[in-house]
């Protein structure tokens, strides 16, 4: 299977060079995000799923976007094989559906701790319809900010 060819994603829009790959590995329930990086560090994504299945989502933080503070969310799975880009300065995050995930990610820069930021995954405003209703959350995405308070001024 060919998951990425740099022309053919060009041809459709998406002519980012990736330069980073991640890989994650989570358990049933647990939500992962919203993360993003500050500029100059902002990384666009390419997600996918190669054991399991996810609900990723991607949230628009851009200020002055028409789409700022709305989001999409749709799950990716070994079965579908379906993938998620996820632009720059978009807050991305997933939650892991089946018993066990294993989630790929090209990005378009490397991890910069410095410029990592992050919103609360249960932000009211943003009301995301997350698909578990008690998710398990690390302390560190916990204590995460709202959109309306978050550092993303890019």
């Amino acid at each position: 299977m060919e998951t990425y060819k740099h022309s053919a994603f060009a041809f459709f829009g998406i002519s980012e060079r990736f330069i980073q790959d991640n890989h994650s590995r989570s358990t049933k329930g647990v939500l992962r995000g919203l993360h993003y990086q500050k500029n100059p560090n902002s990384q666009g994504k390419l997600v996918r799923a190669v054991v399991g299945e996810i609900f990723d989502v991607a949230v628009d933080i851009r200020q002055a976007s028409p789409t700022y503070g709305k989001w999409v969310g749709v799950n990716l799975s070994d079965q579908n094989q379906n993938m998620l880009y996820i632009p720059p300065n978009f807050a991305h995050g997933f939650c892991v559906i089946s018993d066990i995930a294993e989630v790929l990610y090209k990005a378009t820069d490397e991890y910069a701790p410095e410029s990592e930021r992050g919103v609360i995954w249960n932000d009211q405003d943003l009301a995301i319809a997350w698909p578990v209703a008690k998710p398990i959350v690390s302390a560190k995405d916990n204590a995460l900010p709202t959109l309306s308070a978050a550092d993303n001024e890019f």
